[in-house]
């Protein structure tokens, strides 16, 4: 059966906790301030779509299709997105706080986070070459066997890594963050 094909469409303020969004291919589709709050969003597919200030906490998004998906000043909390369709994945996040939310093992290559909450991320076996963490919270984010070679890491707070345990060739930091990559040292950075 073929799913319905929706185009060019603006959702706003829709609850989908009381009735689950259509599975259907959303091309260029906005949502504005809706809330997918655990919720099935599993097997979508979303192409050129934004989502501004919608809340997605704990949403199920396996098998999802993020292609060119923009989020801006969302809620998405817990998130698995490891279990996204890597096919084609391509997304954007803005002012969005992503804490405890879960990237392990995937290819997030020139990436942006752009002001966001990363608490608590899962980066484990991640590859984020190029990507971009312009002004966002680190805290407790895992780092393990990441790849963030050429990663712009240099407005970003909280940073704690080891560089030993990931691969951190040409990754801009700032000299703020360097007590955060040698605190396994045990070692006092003074500024």
């Amino acid at each position: 059966m073929n799913k319905p094909y929706v185009i060019d469409t603006t959702f706003t303020k829709v609850n989908y906790q009381e009735k689950a969004l259509i599975k259907a291919d959303y091309e260029a589709c906005t949502f504005i301030e809706c809330n997918f709050s655990n919720t099935f969003l599993d097997n979508q597919n979303f192409v050129d779509c934004e989502f501004i200030g919608c809340d997605l906490t704990n949403a199920n998004i396996a098998h999802t299709t993020f292609n060119v998906a923009t989020f801006t000043k969302c809620k998405l909390l817990g998130l698995n997105f490891f279990t996204c369709n890597p096919m084609f994945l391509s997304l954007y996040f803005k002012d969005c706080n992503l804490s405890l939310s879960n990237f392990s093992q995937m290819d997030l290559n020139n990436i942006h986070f752009i002001d966001c909450s990363l608490e608590q991320v899962d980066f484990t076996n991640t590859q984020l070459i190029s990507s971009v963490f312009k002004g966002s919270n680190l805290k407790n984010c895992i780092f393990s066997n990441t790849n963030l070679d050429k990663a712009d890491l240099t407005t970003v707070t909280n940073l704690m890594l080891n560089p030993e345990e990931n691969s951190l060739k040409k990754t801009r930091i700032n000299l703020h963050s360097l007590p955060g990559l040698l605190k396994k040292y045990d070692i006092v950075v003074e500024y």
